[in-house]
């Protein structure tokens, strides 16, 4: 059995279990529904008030297979896989450790040339 940090276990894992942020999930189910989803956004706050765990979240949205949609099947193999964390269309990417240019540009902008292996699109958080 793996260790697992209490944070990412009971992370929210639906919009509707996002607390606090009312304001940013209803604008994002909305752009869902319309289907008028940008190429990017940008999380920004204060540490702790939840930026990767909605961009986690609206991971599963776009890439179910019922998707675009507010609210995922939870059962495709895209929806299982986002959730586990184990996507390879999905990289989480740790603004820490790449700090410089190049590193950046080695892990964000030469993967773009690749399409997506299974899912509608690639996701870089």
């Amino acid at each position: 059995m793996s260790y697992v940090a209490l944070a990412r276990k009971w992370r929210p894992q639906r919009f509707e279990d996002v607390i606090g942020q009312r304001g940013v999930v209803g604008t994002l189910k909305n752009a869902i529904a319309s289907s008028r989803l940008a190429q990017s956004y940008i999380f920004a706050g204060a540490r702790g008030v939840g930026k990767t765990t909605t961009a986690r979240i609206l991971e599963r949205p776009v890439n179910c297979v019922k998707g675009p949609t507010p609210e995922p099947c939870g059962a495709c193999d895209a929806c299982i896989e986002i959730a586990d964390g184990r996507d390879m269309d999905v990289l989480e990417i740790d603004g820490a450790t790449y700090t410089r240019v190049d590193a950046v540009r080695e892990v964000i902008v030469e993967p773009l040339a690749i399409s997506p292996y299974r899912d509608r699109f690639k996701i870089f958080i």
